[in-house]
C-alpha cells in the first residue's frame, strides 16, 4: 500500500512500528520452528508461498501516494501455516518487495502493520469463530473462512491505513473516500474469490498442506 514516512510521521509513525514489531516478535516466538526445520515439504512451501506472494503484490493500482490498492492474498497464508507463520512469510515478502525498490525502507512497519498484521489476525480470527460457532463443514470453512474471511481482512487492512492517513491529516477525509474507501467494495469480492479458488484447490488436492484444516473432520466424516 506504499505508506512511507514522508505520508505519516510522529506519534503514529511509531504506534506503527511498536505494533508491527511487537506482533512480529510474537509470530517469532510462537512458530513451529521444530516442526519446520524438520518438515522439507513444509519448507518449500512456505518458501514457494513467500515468492508468489512477492510477486503478487507487484500488481497494483492507485492514484495518490500512499491510497495505492493491490491483492493481499494473506488469509490463504493464514489458513496453509497458522497466524504465526503467514506473519512471517508475509513479511519476507514485503522485505523482497522493499529490496526490489517497490516500497521504501522507512515505511516498512507501516505496510506491515495495514497490508500484513491486521489482515492475517482478522482472518485467524474469523477462523477461531466459525470453529467455535458453527457445525464442521467443508462449505462452512471454504465460503466463510476463505471467500468472506479474504474479503473482510482486506476491508480491515484497508480501513486501518485509510484511517493512518486521515488521523495524521495527510488526506482529507473525502479525498480517502473518493479515491480509495469507495473502491474497497470492488476489491473485495476479487480478494475473496482469488483466495477462495486457492483454498479450493488445496482443500480438494492438497489437505495437507493446510495447517487449519483437518481432511478427515471436514471430508471423510461428513
Amino acid at each position: 500500500m506504499n505508506l512511507t514516512t514522508d505520508l505519516i510521521s510522529g506519534f503514529w509513525f511509531w504506534f506503527a512500528q511498536v505494533g508491527y514489531f511487537t506482533l512480529l516478535g510474537f509470530a517469532l516466538w510462537s512458530a513451529p520452528w521444530s516442526t519446520l526445520f524438520s518438515s522439507r515439504q513444509l519448507q518449500h512451501l512456505l518458501l514457494g508461498t513467500t515468492v508468489g506472494l512477492m510477486l503478487l503484490w507487484q500488481m497494483r493500482a492507485g492514484v495518490s501516494p500512499g491510497l495505492g490498492i493491490h491483492f493481499l492474498g494473506v488469509t490463504v497464508l493464514t489458513l496453509m501455516f497458522g497466524w504465526d507463520l503467514a506473519i512471517l512469510s508475509a513479511s519476507l515478502a514485503l522485505l523482497g518487495t522493499t529490496l526490489i525498490g517497490h516500497e521504501v525502507w522507512n515505511g516498512f512497519a507501516i505496510n506491515g502493520l495495514s497490508t500484513i498484521v491486521i489482515p492475517v489476525l482478522v482472518s485467524y480470527g474469523i477462523l477461531r469463530r466459525v470453529e467455535a460457532k458453527l457445525p464442521t463443514n467443508f462449505f462452512i470453512y471454504l465460503f466463510l473462512c476463505a471467500f468472506l474471511g479474504a474479503g473482510v481482512a482486506t476491508l480491515c487492512g484497508g480501513l486501518s491505513m485509510s484511517f493512518l492517513l486521515w488521523i495524521s491529516d495527510v488526506y482529507s477525509g473525502e479525498k480517502i473516500y473518493q479515491e480509495y474507501i469507495q473502491i474497497l467494495p470492488l476489491i473485495m469480492f476479487p480478494e475473496g474469490l482469488l483466495n477462495g479458488i486457492i483454498m479450493t484447490g488445496m482443500m480438494v488436492f492438497y489437505p495437507d498442506w493446510i495447517r487449519t484444516f483437518d481432511a478427515k473432520k471436514y471430508i471423510d466424516d461428513q
